[in-house]
């Protein structure tokens, strides 16, 4: 057992306490700056579910599902991987400012890489063949969302600035929708107006960030560098991605977008519901990351108080989903999506289980660098639930693919929780392992 650290009798609360002054302002900065967010799908949600309809609805996020996979190629990982290594080296601006490079540069590059999957997607989708303008959006759209500095914000845990960035963008977006989007035939417009919006927000943050970063042209070394940082990490995520981000796309292969609309009205609610715990695992994963280096024991406590605060959270939000779904259905999507009530029901499983595997995962495995366990298991959950949605979607439709997200999560959930008590790590009951022996 690796010695306790000076630090490691510091309080949870109060000063010098693990959740010290900073990083409780980063966290209710992020969670003001939420709510604010909050109120403005409270706002545009049902507007758009009336204007567009189901199937509207269902096309457009069959669209999303597809910039969602793009979203995430150019993304790469960075948001876990160079957020790590910045919250690492924030002191040393020229360590900093290399990553910088190296990231845009990759970035650049992905975005080139993938400029056929509009064209193979109107040729392999059919409800995509006659949406050329839906299909382009999706693709630009998701460029900008991928390649947001948020990641490198958040090392620098300047959260509160990448937050009002992020309120901007919103309220730009809501007064575009309520202004253009008028009949079930402009759902390209709401995909327009997000990339708009993205590109402000990213010429601000570049802006920004050169004021506080030394600039310097990417290099090849140093794109291929940061590609190397984020790979184990892209995997990671482009596994999750098959059961998180792209359903929607993944149900309309087998389903009509009607059926889709229903299911992704589901999934919009949960999420909706689940990113109330969003703020406060943004902050706790650049800090644990910076702990884990130099005070082993707190960095173990302080995700131990992650896991209670965000498991609580969940099981308290799956409640409210699962026992409120018909007031939150009627009341935000109107009558014609009462259908949505039973997928809701059974989407309301996956608020606990995130949270929790969320902590397990992403606020301790990485920041403990066991990237590589982490993506066997979220590789072996995106087979599971590709298995499962191939077989349950066809026969049940959306329920079968609500159905088949909840076992893949429960599957990442307990599977990381029994390989943390195997390895002695687990962070509950006491991690005993030194974080050189981790890896």
């Amino acid at each position: 057992m690796q010695p306790s650290s000076p630090q490691a009798n510091r309080p949870i609360l109060g000063p010098g306490g693990l959740l010290d002054h900073s990083l409780i302002q980063s966290t209710l900065s992020l969670y003001g700056v939420y709510l604010a967010n909050y109120a403005l799908p409270l706002i545009t949600v049902p507007y758009l579910a009336r204007v567009l309809g189901p199937a509207s609805w269902g096309i457009l996020a069959i669209a999303q599902g597809l910039g969602n996979y793009v979203r995430l190629v150019v993304e790469y990982g960075f948001s876990l991987s160079a957020t790590r290594e910045v919250a690492r080296s924030r002191d040393d601006r020229d360590r900093v400012a290399g990553l910088l490079a190296g990231v845009v540069g990759g970035q650049v590059a992905l975005s080139v890489a993938l400029l056929p999957v509009p064209l193979l997607a109107q040729s392999w989708v059919p409800v995509l063949r006659e949406q050329p303008l839906l299909v382009w959006a999706a693709y630009f759209w998701a460029i900008t969302q991928g390649a947001s500095l948020v990641w490198l914000f958040q090392g620098l845990e300047r959260m509160r600035f990448v937050a009002a960035l992020d309120v901007g963008a919103k309220v730009l977006t809501t007064a575009g929708i309520f202004l253009f989007v008028k009949t079930p035939h402009d759902a390209a417009v709401v995909l327009v107006l997000q990339f708009v919006a993205g590109v402000l927000t990213l010429v601000i943050g570049f802006v920004v960030a050169r004021r506080e970063i030394p600039w310097q042209r990417p290099s090849v070394r140093e794109t291929w560098s940061a590609l190397r940082l984020g790979w184990s990490l892209f995997v990671f995520r482009s596994a999750v991605s098959v059961y998180t981000v792209g359903n929607a796309f993944i149900l309309g292969l087998f389903a009509t977008p009607t059926i889709v609309g229903y299911y992704s009205a589901a999934e919009r609610i949960s999420k909706a519901l689940l990113g109330l715990l969003g703020p406060f695992g943004q902050v706790l994963y650049p800090r644990v990351s910076h702990l884990v280096r130099s005070a082993w024991e707190d960095a173990r406590r302080l995700a131990q108080t992650g896991l209670w605060i965000m498991g609580a959270g969940g099981v308290l939000l799956g409640l409210v989903a699962y026992l409120g779904a018909p007031f939150l259905v009627r009341i935000l999507l109107g009558p014609m999506f009462d259908p949505t009530v039973p997928v809701l029901r059974v989407l309301a499983l996956l608020l606990p289980l995130i949270a929790v595997s969320n902590v397990l995962g992403i606020q301790w495995m990485l920041p403990l660098g066991l990237d590589h366990v982490f993506n066997r298991i979220i590789l072996a959950a995106g087979v599971l639930n590709l298995g499962l949605a191939y077989w349950l979607a066809p026969r049940f439709a959306e329920m079968g693919m609500a159905w088949a997200v909840v076992i893949a999560e429960a599957f990442v959930t307990f599977v990381m929780y029994g390989y943390l008590r195997w390895r002695n790590l687990d962070p509950v009951r006491g991690a005993v392992g030194m974080p050189g022996e981790v890896g």
